[in-house]
């Protein structure tokens, strides 16, 4: 009996869709979940929270030389006690000056200070680079965090008494890592004569180093540097906000980013072109740090913040070789803009590059100086030990080769306070 030609084309039909289906199996031609998402653009983010949950859910990814984060340290300090009998009735006041990456030392100096005199700190305000820019302590940072940090320190005081807030006080000047031999000899007479005193930190040198042995001063010092400041709730909020857009930006990389303290107008002060006798530079411009980066093998894809305020053209060289490089005008949610760019200063935006940065997987110093120095305290603190010095004398391609040398040889400061 001929057979049905309807039942020979359908067996036919049947076999060539399994040996299809066959095909598709075995080659994984089935597109991943990753390629189907498609590419955020910043618009999409306005108004959205992204949740931490959505984070973690980020498919993570080999490509690149992301290394792990360091173990989260513990504070190894304890507070010193304070003796109510070695109390004095003078005052010490003081301001924070040039941004948050000098704030820390400010307060650490001022604290072991009022300690050693027996005088009660007063609260300090925030102080800009323009002539009446003042702001208070609570605008960028956490009174209650402040205050109970210093507790069984030194006295604290909220308000400045009347003798403060409208005499005029005597003003000394005190050195960065101020020693107690130096408060004795210098700044212990003036307080005797004069009763309440105003201190201005200079720095004459970075100094971050590790003391070989460790004083009561530098215990005082651990405590104020690293126990004191915390972001106030609405500038935390914005933070957070920053890192989860750069993290979903960056999810190619596994949600993991990098941040550049790099500030065109720092660039241009310190003449970047300049190499001391090894062919080393203090500060590398947008194109070396591109070069750098692919150098490193970092994925293209990988999402980047620079500390410059807002887009220059001078940035496109870098954005060229890694198209996710973003200012925080880019990532700022449009409802907040108004408060950091429009606001006459620019301490609220100093404070946010100073946190973002302390944050990010890597971080990458285009300038030295105190940004870089205190960012590494922060992040050596919190385990997020992948700092990455530029050297373009160097022919590696590993990122271990150009861990900074405060993670490398564990000589910062904050590896005395923290273990």
């Amino acid at each position: 009996m001929a057979a049905d030609p309807r039942h020979v084309i359908g067996a036919v039909l049947t076999f060539t869709m399994f040996a299809m289906l066959g095909n598709m199996i075995k080659k994984d031609h089935f597109d991943p979940v990753e390629a189907t998402l498609p590419e955020p653009t910043l618009n999409e983010f306005e108004g959205i929270k992204i949740t931490e949950k959505a984070i973690v859910s980020l498919p993570m990814t080999s490509e690149g030389p992301w290394l792990k984060d360091s173990p989260h340290l513990k504070p190894c300090w304890t507070k010193p006690p304070l003796k109510e009998s070695d109390q004095t009735k003078g005052f010490i006041s003081f301001s924070l000056t040039n941004g948050p990456e000098y704030h820390a030392s400010q307060i650490a100096d001022a604290v072991v200070v009022a300690r050693y005199l027996g005088a009660t700190l007063v609260l300090p305000d925030i102080r800009g680079s323009k002539p009446g820019e003042v702001r208070k302590f609570q605008d960028i940072y956490d009174i209650e965090k402040f205050l109970k940090s210093l507790d069984g320190v030194v006295k604290v005081t909220r308000d400045p008494p009347v003798e403060i807030s409208s005499g005029k006080l005597a003003v000394v000047r005190v050195p960065n890592r101020v020693t107690e031999e130096h408060i004795f000899r210098k700044i212990e007479p003036i307080f005797m004569r004069k009763g309440n005193l105003r201190l201005a930190t200079y720095f004459p040198s970075i100094n971050m180093r590790k003391p070989e042995e460790k004083t009561d001063s530098d215990l005082v010092t651990c405590v104020a540097m690293y126990g004191t400041l915390g972001l106030q709730p609405e500038m935390h909020e914005v933070v957070d906000l920053v890192v989860e857009r750069l993290r979903t930006l960056s999810r190619k990389s596994g949600g993991q980013f990098i941040a550049v303290d790099l500030r065109l107008e720092l660039l241009e002060k310190k003449g970047c072109r300049k190499s001391d006798s090894t062919g080393r530079k203090s500060c590398y411009n947008p194109h070396e740090i591109g070069l750098f980066l692919q150098k490193m093998r970092f994925n293209k894809d990988t999402a980047i913040y620079l500390t410059h305020s807002k887009w220059h053209s001078s940035l496109d060289t870098l954005k060229n070789l890694f198209p996710k490089t973003y200012t925080k005008e880019d990532i700022i949610p449009a409802e907040k803009k108004s408060k950091f760019f429009n606001s006459g200063s620019t301490e609220l935006e100093k404070a946010l590059d100073f946190y973002v940065c302390s944050q990010s997987d890597v971080f990458v110093p285009a300038i030295s100086g105190m940004f870089y120095a205190n960012v590494a305290g922060k992040r050596i603190a919190s385990g997020k030990t992948q700092i990455l010095v530029p050297d373009q004398t160097s022919g590696s391609a590993s990122t271990t080769d150009f861990i900074s040398p405060y993670v490398a040889k564990k000589d910062h400061f904050a590896y005395s306070c923290f273990c």
